[in-house]
């Protein structure tokens, strides 16, 4: 079902309503307008953005506020374990339309996801394209949004590692360069905006809508069978989790970094819960210790207890960065560089880098207890979604 509405002004208008399926009929004027908003969500990193953001969009419409959603899932990640659960979990709606774009290259990927689109767009036209975080989705739809003369916000918007290896960076750079509106996380990103010329008036820094849906389901968080078969004890053990092709692409480093972190870990379990694409390299390397327990992909609720129960994470993802941070556990991130400094600066990420050497030394800490014990970042506090929903409606799009 279609959650777009004309938005045109007329004296009375009639609105089916998402959950109930009753008409609703409001008085308008024309101080009125109705929103239309499609939003985009196409892998993993992004359906923990999107949740919060139309439950909020929900609790507006139950209020009485003209705003609706039209939700489009570019197939990007179409795995059970990388897509469907999260939506299951998360209590996401189903999508509105699936594109259908997974697979294939980098080019290959951001051309049909483009193409599609922009079908999609001009049979499905609205007000606003909202897109969320870095994915090649993220980019691509922003793109042809904008060749439609449609306006784009982006919520994650301004966060830089000014690492152009890194695709995810190329993204933002990209997003960013033609996004109307700028969703932000942290005074950083706004700096980091500013000195790119964006008017202070189109930057909003509203906080984390990740950290919307970590706080609102950690009651929920539940332990798996791996957990339980292993016999995992709180504090007691690492998560491990790796996917960037820097890291993975190179199976001879790729071989030293896991030796090391098998050596540094003094016998404690390293679970391992393994990206597809990872885990098509790894078999190549050989890697394995009666210590370190490789296991298929978590859903949200399981991933989340395991990471809030361990010891460390050591990750080379930046979103596990920001749930560390507000979960108060250790993290050693496997990178150079971040996008997500606050979650160093302020939070209890560390930047270890691929250097074995460097790698002993953060693991020398931990076991010693010289840990930052950290802090959570401003606006971290769970009504980001609220303040982005809050602001589009203000905006009179």
């Amino acid at each position: 079902m279609s959650r777009y509405f004309n938005a045109y002004v007329v004296e009375k208008i009639y609105i089916k309503g998402y959950k109930t399926g009753k008409s609703l009929n409001l008085k308008c004027n024309y101080k009125y307008k109705i929103v239309n908003i499609t939003l985009i969500a196409g892998a993993r990193p992004n359906f923990m953005k999107i949740a919060p953001i139309i439950h909020a969009i929900l609790r507006a419409q139950a209020q009485g506020k003209l705003i609706y959603y039209r939700l489009v899932h570019t197939g990007q990640h179409y795995d059970q374990k990388m897509s469907q659960t999260f939506f299951d979990e998360l209590n996401i709606p189903e999508p509105d339309v699936n594109l259908g774009c997974g697979g294939g290259s980098q080019a290959e990927q951001t051309a049909a996801i483009m193409v599609a689109f922009e079908k999609e767009l001009m049979s499905n036209p609205c007000d606003l394209v909202l897109v969320v975080g870095d994915v090649t989705s993220t980019m691509a739809c922003s793109i042809v949004a904008k060749k439609l003369d449609i306006k784009v916000a982006h919520v994650e918007a301004g966060i830089r590692s000014y690492d152009l290896t890194m695709p995810e960076e190329i993204n933002r750079m990209v997003t960013d360069s033609i996004t109307d509106y700028f969703f932000t996380t942290s005074e950083e990103a706004n700096t980091n905006l500013k000195k790119n010329g964006i008017s202070k008036d189109r930057i909003f820094f509203t906080g984390n809508v990740m950290i919307d849906t970590l706080l609102v389901n950690m009651p929920r968080f539940k332990a798996n069978e791996d957990y339980k078969a292993l016999n995992l004890q709180t504090c007691e053990y690492f998560v491990l989790t790796m996917h960037r092709p820097a890291n993975v692409d190179e199976t001879t480093k790729l071989k030293a970094i896991m030796d090391e972190i098998i050596r540094s870990s003094k016998g404690l379990p390293i679970v391992f819960p393994i990206h597809p694409r990872t885990a098509r390299i790894f078999k190549e390397i050989g890697v394995s210790a009666p210590n370190l327990h490789i296991i298929a992909p978590l859903g949200y609720l399981e991933f989340n207890y395991l990471v809030k129960n361990a010891k460390a994470v050591i990750t080379d993802s930046g979103g596990i960065t920001e749930e560390t941070t507000v979960m108060h556990v250790p993290c050693l991130t496997l990178r150079n560089n971040t996008e997500r400094p606050e979650t160093c600066t302020i939070g209890t990420n560390m930047l270890v880098g691929t250097d074995p050497q460097n790698i002993a030394l953060a693991m020398k800490r931990l076991f010693d207890g010289n840990w930052q014990k950290g802090s959570i970042p401003e606006l971290w506090d769970g009504h980001a979604a609220e303040r982005i929903v809050e602001q589009i409606i203000r905006l009179k799009i």
